[in-house]
């Protein structure tokens, strides 16, 4: 695959953090999930997950851990990733999109068309289009523990100003309980990108 392992780190990157658009309330007499408000955040809510992306020829390109945590900075509540700290205000703001990445409320059963333009730090543009469907909502048991976990299946076409075009499956498993995923498979023609959650705390439920 002719793909470079930093544009692919990027794009992976972008997928995450958007990832966390995901974080939600549950109304527990249904399964329908809707967006969430600030206080459902939990200052020292923290959650870690590992992550791996190899080719089927076996050349690993990506292994290592990932972690996310709430703090609060002058009583703003933020969500620190990597060296950055974003204001989880921003991260629970209504996406107003025709194609969005998450279609609120979830609710099994639910389709979309998701479409995305980016561009990496080395200049390299791409685009995204995915049909989207919620597949289910049942027990996902992962490393961390098991939860209740919606399944959502985005398949599509990945392109890039470099030549590069792939058939790309992205399979989320995502649990209200935790306002966040607790798994990613990626597929992209010969290459599988999987992230787990491996640890999840929160102080208020201790």
């Amino acid at each position: 695959m002719n793909y470079s392992k930093k544009t692919y780190h990027v794009t992976i990157v972008l997928t995450v953090i958007v990832t966390f658009l995901l974080n939600s309330c549950t109304n527990s007499s249904s399964t329908v999930t809707k967006q969430p408000s600030l206080s459902d955040y939990t200052v020292g809510e923290k959650w870690v997950w590992k992550y791996k992306g190899i080719t089927t020829e076996g050349v690993v390109r990506s292994d290592g851990e990932d972690a996310r945590e709430i703090v609060s900075a002058d009583g703003v509540l933020g969500m620190v990733i990597g060296i950055d700290t974003i204001p989880v205000a921003e991260i629970v703001k209504p996406e107003i999109s025709e194609t969005p990445k998450y279609n609120w409320p979830l609710k099994v059963g639910k389709k979309w068309k998701y479409e995305n333009n980016w561009t990496s730090q080395d200049g390299t543009t791409g685009s995204q289009s995915q049909d989207v469907e919620i597949l289910s909502f049942k027990e996902e048991t992962v490393e961390a523990g098991t939860f209740m976990a919606y399944t959502i299946q985005y398949k599509g076409e990945i392109t890039t100003s470099r030549g590069y075009s792939a058939d790309v499956e992205d399979v989320w498993l995502y649990a209200p309980e935790l306002k966040n995923f607790i798994k990613l498979t990626q597929t992209q023609d010969d290459f599988l990108y999987d992230e787990e959650l491996i640890k999840y705390s929160n102080p208020s439920k201790n």
